[in-house]
């Protein structure tokens, strides 16, 4: 029998995994301490591929090791800010998190595996390899294994632990591109604007004041960027008033609201005239009616972007919160992995078991059971989004629940919202019938739509529009009402948290998994507000931030800098640029910006605020 050192990401996740693998064992599930009292060795025996093996399962808690300058550097002092693009680095452990590295070290000493059961996305690879290089400095003998898990449920965790492979060393070097690149970039452009600020105004750099500090990060400042800009975009707007013509028909069947095919006029000399000729000749001709059916197509599978978007839009939870209940559900195994840029499901995932599961629920159980049912034909394999992150399928749930007792309400919301939306994403199409008519009145035309729908499961959309009453072509009638209405322009709402996430997405704009902590850092900064309708606006410090370097002619507060880094690094993890190369062509640009005498002098322009 050999020794089998498990490590986990976290304890919960270390003892979810040990539970399950010691499940009908022969002596069970045995604890005992650790050096660390959080992260406590569960030992048991296992089989793998026919190997006898004594199992010890720990856990770290997220990465266990930190990078930073060396010491002569890490005084804001102690050098220009300008040397910080080639200052030397070290990866070291935090003294918080000593006694998980000497656990590692005496539990590494005497095994002869090692199987890594961190998370499957690039965070939890550069985790892992943390781990193995403090186990191996102990063990250098050690044979090491990955375990790939996307779910904290029996079918998938005795799979992964009989099917391990390799470490992915490309994920790990992305992770350290941008650790290195963000360390960097943020801590020399961080101290100059907060040393420049400090110089103009003559404040004691020793005073501990966290107000103090302007942090600039890659990804922070273009997320700003994208707030400000809109901000400025509705203080620049300026109300137009114009003018449109509205008609309305009232029968038995009830009521059609006809919209003026011109929209609306700005001039309003114009618009009367109009008005005039069909208040003088108001009998309205129907010359078009078109019915057809519409089809409103499921959503994709669900990634993370899209869970944070929708809880935003329908419960408003911002990213953060959502993201810490999604991965209490995940650790307790009743959804996937949370963390996933993938919205195409693999032909190899049993879909059909996934909606039985679904089946005993109290709601949603019943049209469960009908799309098992083929007669009733509402069975769709689910479209794909197109992203594919190769690490974890889309969210989904994992174990059946009618309502855990210990759940908050956001958890129920949650769970129902990821339920939902699968059940969704395999059925049918909702079928809608929609009509058109179209009328004439002295020349001018009026339409009205109308709709009839259903949307049986996903109760988070629906289809909008309302009865029309029936018309037939060439049909004629006087209005119920004839009347010239003014309206104004409105600038574009300031953006939601639902909008921000999708800006950043589509710029390419951190990760999925690191998004929501962005926008907490603009707003535990203060650059940023959000307002109870999760919608955003700069703070005056925040805005003069993004003016200081936008008045200077700088892009840095824009997304492309930030999309082609992060391009890069998608690129290391999937092996087609390597660590050094990216790391060279990063930091090369941004020290050229750093260092342009344009940049030096034009920064002062940010000490115009207090």
């Amino acid at each position: 029998m050999i020794n089998v050192l498990n490590v986990a990401e976290k304890p919960s996740v270390a003892k979810s995994v040990a539970t399950i693998l010691s499940r009908n064992q022969q002596h069970g599930l045995r604890v005992r301490e650790g050096r660390s009292r959080y992260n406590k060795i569960f030992e048991f025996t296992y089989v793998i591929n026919g190997q006898p093996c004594h199992m010890l399962m720990t856990s770290v808690t997220g990465h266990l090791m930190e990078l930073e300058f060396e010491d002569r550097f890490r005084k804001w002092h102690s050098c220009d800010p300008a040397d910080l693009f080639s200052a030397p680095v070290r990866k070291f452990v935090p003294e918080d998190k000593i006694d998980i590295k000497r656990t590692l070290e005496e539990e590494a000493r005497r095994c002869q595996w090692l199987i890594l059961w961190l998370d499957c996305d690039r965070e939890g690879e550069n985790i892992a390899f943390e781990v193995m290089e403090v186990c191996r400095a102990a063990n250098r003998y050690l044979t090491v294994r990955r375990a790939r898990f996307s779910a904290l449920i029996d079918r998938e965790i005795h799979e992964a632990v009989q099917n391990l492979v390799s470490p992915n060393q490309c994920f790990s070097d992305a992770v350290d591109a941008r650790q290195e690149i963000d360390l960097r970039i943020g801590a020399s452009f961080t101290r100059f604007q907060t040393m420049l600020l400090r110089d103009k105004f003559d404040i004691d750099a020793a005073q501990d004041d966290r107000n103090l500090v302007l942090s600039y990060g890659p990804c922070q400042f273009p997320t700003l960027g994208f707030i400000v800009e809109r901000y400025w975009e509705i203080q620049s707007h300026e109300p137009e008033e114009f003018w449109t013509l509205n008609c309305s028909h009232k029968s038995d069947e009830g009521i059609a609201t006809f919209n003026w095919m011109r929209g609306h006029l700005f001039d309003y000399t114009s618009a009367v005239v109009l008005y005039e000729m069909c208040v003088q000749e108001p009998t309205a001709t129907v010359t078009k009616v078109q019915q057809q059916e519409k089809n409103k197509y499921p959503p994709y599978p669900l990634s993370t972007i899209e869970l944070e978007k929708r809880a935003s839009r329908y419960f408003r939870m911002s990213s953060e919160h959502t993201m810490k209940v999604a991965e209490d559900l995940y650790q307790a195994g009743f959804i996937s992995y949370p963390r996933t840029e993938t919205d195409c499901f693999s032909s190899r995932t049993d879909l059909q078991t996934i909606v039985q599961e679904q089946q005993p629920h109290p709601i949603w159980g019943s049209y469960a059971q009908r799309l098992l049912d083929h007669g009733e034909g509402l069975w769709r394999n689910p479209s794909s989004g197109g992203h594919d992150d190769k690490a974890h399928p889309p969210i989904h749930p994992t174990k059946f629940s009618a309502g855990e007792t210990g759940w908050s309400q956001d958890h129920h919301r949650v769970y129902e919202l990821v339920v939902r939306h699968f059940l969704a994403c395999v059925s049918q199409p909702a079928i809608g019938a929609e009509t058109t008519v179209e009328i004439d009145i002295a020349g001018e035309q009026f339409s009205a739509s109308g709709r009839k729908n259903y949307l049986d499961v996903y109760r988070f959309e629906s289809w909008g529009g309302s009865m029309i009453p029936t018309y037939l072509h060439g049909e004629q009638f006087i209005p119920t009402t004839l009347t010239l209405d003014s309206g104004v322009t409105r600038p574009p709402p300031l953006l939601s948290e639902a909008d921000l996430l999708s800006c950043m997405d589509k710029a390419g704009i951190g990760t999925d998994a690191t998004m929501h902590d962005h926008i907490k850092k603009l707003l535990d900064r203060f650059y940023a507000t959000k307002d109870p309708n999760t919608r955003f606006s700069p703070t005056n410090l925040g805005e003069a931030l993004v003016m200081g370097y936008d008045d200077m002619g700088y892009e840095l507060w824009k997304p492309n800098l930030r999309s082609t880094m992060e391009g890069d690094m998608r690129r290391v993890s999937m092996g087609h640029k390597s660590k050094t190369e990216v790391l060279e062509t990063c930091l090369q640009q941004m020290k050229a910006c750093f260092l342009d005498e344009v940049f030096l002098v034009g920064f002062m322009s940010l000490a115009f605020f207090t």
